[in-house]
């Protein structure tokens, strides 16, 4: 992913929400959301490239999703293993959050936002930062920097993320894809500095990325909403490598038992 954006308790109805984009090569192969044939529990979409996924869940409400940081300058670890399998671990994984984050080795990874967790607590993880931090209620986002870093990109889709939270009673996932499919760039006085050249900097500025020139561009959006009685809504759209649909995926779980929050 490179964008997540989450709501913890702040919709009465909905106590966790979660909006995301996932901004990839299109020649790197994927497989859309589904359940896996070796891991029944796991919802996800799947990396074939490296194996792992970017963003995903389990019946048993053990959720996580992942981003890059991006640091062009930074060599890359020997030996290193992919991002991704973060997240496919932890969700086939038993043991808890806090457990999974304290016995994780971080060097042996190119730098990544992760967060984890069962969908009533979460928690924030990066190896460039400080340790493990519990994700507390209010509106988060986490793109290709550390947590709630102020990028436009990020503020604007946790502003909108507010609205739509203030503004609906009951939510549905096309009422925050708006919110993930906003493809205006920022000014080029709010970029911010990330040692890529400026006009890979605006490219990447839109919370959906459209980089056709490039090959590289928002490839799926995902919509995540857990309500109060611990029913699920997982949605995912793709997109081709012009910015339009290229299928969806709805499925409904129902957590047993549920943990209120």
């Amino acid at each position: 992913m490179c964008l997540i954006l989450i709501a913890c308790q702040v919709h009465p109805q909905y106590p966790l929400v979660v909006a995301a984009n996932r901004d990839e090569y299109f020649a790197r192969p994927s497989l859309p959301a589904g359940f896996w044939p070796d891991a029944p529990q796991l919802l996800a979409g799947r990396d074939l490239s490296a194996g792992g996924t970017w963003l995903g869940i389990n019946r048993n409400g053990r959720f996580a999703a992942l981003t890059n940081i991006r640091e062009p300058d930074v060599a890359e670890p020997q030996g290193v293993i992919s991002r991704g399998h973060l997240v496919s671990e932890f969700l086939t994984a038993e043991q808890s959050a806090v457990s999974y984050l304290r016995h994780l080795r971080p060097e042996r990874y190119n730098g990544f936002n992760l967060i984890c967790g069962h969908v009533s607590r979460l928690y924030y993880a990066s190896n460039r930062n400080g340790p493990p931090q519990p994700l507390g209620a209010g509106i988060h986002g986490v793109s290709n920097a550390l947590l709630n870093t102020p990028w436009p990109k990020l503020e604007g889709g946790r502003q909108a993320l507010q609205q739509c939270l203030t503004q609906n009673d009951t939510l549905s996932p096309d009422q925050l894809l708006p919110i993930l499919n906003h493809r205006q760039r920022a000014r080029d006085h709010q970029l911010p500095a990330t040692g890529v050249s400026l006009e890979l900097e605006r490219i990447l500025s839109s919370r959906f990325i459209e980089g056709q020139a490039m090959g590289y561009g928002t490839r799926a959006s995902t919509v995540l909403l857990v309500s109060k009685d611990g029913e699920i809504q997982f949605t995912e759209w793709s997109w081709d490598s012009n910015g339009d649909p290229g299928g969806r995926e709805d499925v409904q779980l129902t957590l047993d038992p549920w943990e209120p929050y």
